[in-house]
């Protein structure tokens, strides 16, 4: 698993020196006419001083606003054969603060993006209910809405690296990982519309893409915090995240957060669809596989420095990344920089909140010498985020999913970056 050879960071960082280098002899005219904005941005002419220049008019950009064209941080994609049933990576180094863009967020499609209009679509809540109801775009936004701040990682997230090291940067090996405000409506006010019989006990949710995804999810879970969401980031929900409507389980697996979702039906058992049978199952040393294991456990990364950086000398750093699970609240976290056999606890640079990732923070003196740089994730029940030694012999190599070891990056004498096993 690893992005377009020609999308990699060095072609980024190449991207930012060719917008803001001015080449000798040329105009600001003749830089704009060379240079091709990145996504979501226009290329405009740069004046030398722009005190002196009158500025763009109001509502130029549309009515609906664009990045700077000298921001050019994107998504990258998986070197899949298919990109109709394929992932894309956030550029964790590059996020501001702990909320991703909504363009930013990563992505994992089984078949395509579909084009939804809200107009015609709809939510059937069926199966175990007293009433079966049908709910309308109109119909779930009338009811009184929440919104929260839950981060969604996919299961898959880091699996490169069960084996050996894989992902040279960070946004590889753990870009299948977003944070946003979500807005929606409680699952558990659907329930109450419809009515709940006794014996009810799953719910199996199901989107509107061609591949029709569907996931049992336990009830209980549902009704405790399972939001119904139209809205993301203070705007509707983009159509890769989901449009017009997506499920959001916080802290559960990526693949449970139906997107498009169009049906809800609720029974006594879970339906053992090919989500939660075929695939979404670690295989154990022993040869059976494990089921039903929803919750992201404890984890973390440091994103600065990280795989493919470089230090450009000895000095003061401010080291830097995210930290997260999806069984409650991160508590703390401890940094080390010789590969683990010494931790010193991080700054968390925000209020953790359940199944929400934090920022952490920590200055460190690098003194030239090669070093090992790892961050460990502490949760409010005590759980400590695993070595590699320790989470292999519970799980073997052949888990696939919800691999949450601490990750090592290398830091060279000559301050290059690397990923890196201890």
């Amino acid at each position: 698993m690893k992005p377009d050879v020609d999308v990699g960071r060095r072609r980024l960082l190449l991207s930012a020196a060719a917008l803001t280098a001015v080449p000798i002899g040329l105009g600001s005219e003749a830089i704009a006419a060379e240079t091709k904005a990145p996504p979501g941005a226009t290329a405009f002419d740069v004046p030398e001083d722009a005190t002196k220049t009158m500025g763009r008019s109001l509502l130029e950009d549309g009515g609906y606003g664009q990045r700077s064209q000298f921001e050019t941080e994107v998504r990258i994609k998986a070197d899949n054969p298919n990109d109709m049933t394929s992932w894309s990576f956030t550029p964790l180094a590059a996020t501001i603060g702990n909320l991703t863009p909504s363009g930013l967020h990563y992505e994992r499609h089984h078949g395509g993006i579909p084009t939804i209009d809200p107009a015609r679509h709809s939510l059937y809540i069926h199966g175990l209910v007293d009433v079966p109801k049908k709910f309308s775009m109109d119909d779930i936004k009338r009811f009184p809405s929440l919104t929260r701040k839950y981060f969604i990682e996919c299961s898959g997230n880091t699996l490169g690296e069960w084996s050996r090291p894989t992902g040279k940067t960070v946004q590889v090996t753990h870009g299948l990982l977003s944070t946003s405000e979500w807005t929606g409506v409680p699952f558990a006010t659907f329930a109450r519309q419809v009515g709940l019989k006794d014996n009810a006990a799953w719910v199996l949710a199901e989107g509107a893409d061609a591949a029709v995804m569907t996931r049992s999810i336990p009830l209980d879970k549902l009704l405790s915090d399972g939001l119904i969401v139209y809205g993301q980031n203070g705007e509707a929900l983009r159509p890769e995240q989901g449009y017009p409507l997506r499920l959001v389980v916080p802290g559960y697996e990526g693949n449970m957060q139906i997107k498009w979702l169009r049906r809800l039906q609720v029974s006594d058992r879970p339906f053992m669809t090919r989500e939660e049978t075929a695939r979404y199952t670690g295989l154990m040393t022993d040869g059976r596989a494990r089921q039903f294991y929803y919750a992201m456990d404890a984890k973390s990364v440091i994103t600065f420095p990280s795989g493919d950086m470089m230090l450009p000398k000895p000095g003061s750093y401010q080291v830097r990344g995210f930290a997260w699970t999806g069984r409650g609240r991160v508590q703390a976290v401890d940094l080390s920089f010789d590969g683990g056999k010494t931790w010193t606890p991080a700054r968390l640079d925000d209020v953790p909140e359940p199944m929400c990732t934090v920022r952490f923070s920590c200055p460190w003196y690098w003194d030239g010498k090669p070093a090992i740089l790892q961050s460990r994730c502490i949760e409010d029940s005590g759980y400590v985020q695993p070595t590699r030694a320790e989470l292999l012999p519970l799980r073997g190599e052949n888990f696939v999913y919800h691999y949450n070891a601490i990750q090592s990056w290398a830091v060279a004498a000559d301050g290059s970056v690397s990923n890196v096993h201890v």
